[in-house]
C-alpha cells in the first residue's frame, strides 16, 4: 500500500482522526474533505487512488458526491454508510460505488476492503490470453483490447465493472453463472459485498443496451443469469 493516497470525505473530526492514526500505520496518504462540494475540489486537486464517502454530510451529501464524481473520474469509491441501511447501500452501488462500509467500522475493516478494491482495479500486466480479442453478436459487437461496445452500430459506454461482466459472460453463451461465481471472478475472492452488486451491474448493463432489439443477459431464476442473444 505505500505511495497510495485515499480520499476521505467525512464531517465527523473523530472518525476522520481515527482513521489518519491507522492509516499512517498502513503507509496509506490521507486526504480529508470536509463535506462532499470539499471532496470534488480535492479529488481533482489530489487525484487520489480511492475515495471514501460518508453518506450524511453538510453542503453535500455522498450520494450527490458520488454521481459527480461518476460524470468525469473512474476513481473506486467507498460508501460509509448507516447500519442495516439497506436503501443507502443500493443507492449507492446504483450511483456507481464500488463497495460500501456500514457504520459504526473498524479502521482495520477499512483498509482490508481499501486492499481489496484496488488490487481488482489496478491494471494487470497481462490478462489470460484470449483466442479472441472481439466478439460478435447479432448487431452486438465488444472489442476487448479497445473496451469498447457497439450495439445497434451505437457506441455504448461502460463502466469497468459493468464491462468486465458482460464480457465474462458473451465469452461462454448460455452458460449460467450464480451470483456468488460471478462475484468470485470479477470483484474476487476477497469482496465484502453481496450479491445484490451483480444485481445492479446487470441492471445498468440492460439499460445501456436498450438500443438492441433483444435483451442479452437472461435471469435464470433461483441461481444467476446467463448470456444469449437468440432468446426471447
Amino acid at each position: 500500500m505505500i505511495n497510495t493516497k485515499v480520499l476521505v470525505a467525512d464531517d465527523d473530526p473523530n472518525v476522520c482522526e481515527i482513521i489518519r492514526l491507522f492509516f499512517s500505520k498502513q503507509q496509506i496518504d490521507l486526504v480529508v474533505a470536509n463535506d462532499g462540494k470539499q471532496a470534488l475540489e480535492l479529488v481533482e486537486k489530489e487525484i487520489p487512488d480511492l475515495i471514501v464517502l460518508d453518506v450524511m454530510m453538510p453542503h453535500m451529501d455522498g450520494f450527490e458526491a458520488c454521481r459527480e464524481i461518476r460524470k468525469k473520474w473512474d476513481t473506486p469509491i467507498i460508501m460509509l454508510t448507516a447500519k442495516d441501511e439497506e436503501f443507502d447501500r443500493v443507492l449507492g452501488l446504483e450511483l456507481g460505488a464500488d463497495d460500501y462500509v456500514t457504520k459504526p467500522f473498524s479502521p482495520r475493516e477499512l483498509v482490508a476492503r481499501i486492499r481489496a478494491i484496488l488490487r481488482r482495479t489496478q491494471p494487470r500486466e497481462k490478462q489470460e490470453e484470449d483466442t479472441a480479442k472481439v466478439l460478435t453478436f447479432d448487431r452486438l459487437m465488444i472489442d476487448i483490447e479497445k473496451r469498447e461496445v457497439l450495439a445497434a452500430d451505437e457506441k455504448i459506454s461502460f463502466r469497468p465493472k459493468e464491462f468486465d461482466l458482460l464480457v465474462h459472460m458473451a465469452k461462454s453463451p448460455g452458460t449460467v453463472f450464480s451470483r456468488e461465481q460471478l462475484l468470485e471472478q470479477i470483484w474476487g475472492f476477497d469482496y465484502f459485498g453481496d450479491a445484490r452488486t451483480i444485481d445492479v451491474h446487470v441492471k445498468k448493463i440492460r439499460q445501456r443496451l436498450q438500443v438492441l432489439p433483444y435483451e442479452c443477459i437472461h435471469t435464470v431464476w433461483g441461481i444467476g443469469y446467463k448470456f444469449g442473444v437468440d432468446e426471447a
